[in-house]
């Protein structure tokens, strides 16, 4: 579905698979590239968007600059990335302008993998999925703060403190009952 806008969907389609692998544990997803992530072809490409800042320093590791170095960081702390809707039309990247919305089949998406617990990056990407998804995939979404330099109030620090249930679930599996 990657790279092909759906017959009669205007706009834009997502560009890029999801990121995960065997390991993985947990979901982030965002809303919908930006328009400096659809340029990158990658994730949170907006040189100003935190996202990779916060994850090195919950990880206490190297902020990663490329697509594979980014890709080894996600892997190795049990990360899968993806964004919520498939496609859409947008203003820039302002997520306030998102329409119509084609979401990504986040269902199959989970059946392929043993992840089972979900975080949002922003309150958008946390409200579609609850709106249009969490009833179909049976998995409640933690919303956390966005890294998004619009959420220019949130520091770099306040972020990485309130993102740490992201770190936990990562590093401790759900138990299962």
């Amino acid at each position: 579905m990657y790279g092909k806008r759906n017959k009669g969907t205007p706009g834009l389609y997502h560009p890029f698979a999801p990121v995960f692998d065997a390991r993985s544990k947990v979901l982030v997803l965002g809303s919908f590239p930006s328009v400096k992530s659809r340029e990158n072809a990658f994730y949170y490409g907006h040189p100003q968007n935190r996202f990779w800042r916060v994850l090195a320093a919950l990880f206490q590791e190297n902020t990663p600059g490329t697509i594979a170095e980014k890709t080894v960081l996600l892997h190795k702390h049990h990360i899968a990335l993806w964004d919520v809707v498939a496609s859409c039309t947008v203003d820039g990247s302002a997520d306030s302008t998102l329409k119509p919305l084609r979401f990504n089949d986040i269902l199959a998406f989970l059946k392929k993998t043993e992840i089972d617990r979900i975080f949002a990056n922003g309150q958008k990407a946390g409200r579609l999925y609850q709106v249009h998804l969490e009833k179909e995939t049976g998995v409640p979404i933690h919303i956390l703060p966005s890294t998004s330099p619009a959420n220019a109030a949130w520091s770099l620090k306040r972020l990485t403190e309130a993102w740490k249930p992201l770190k936990d679930a990562a590093e401790n599996p759900a138990k299962k009952t």
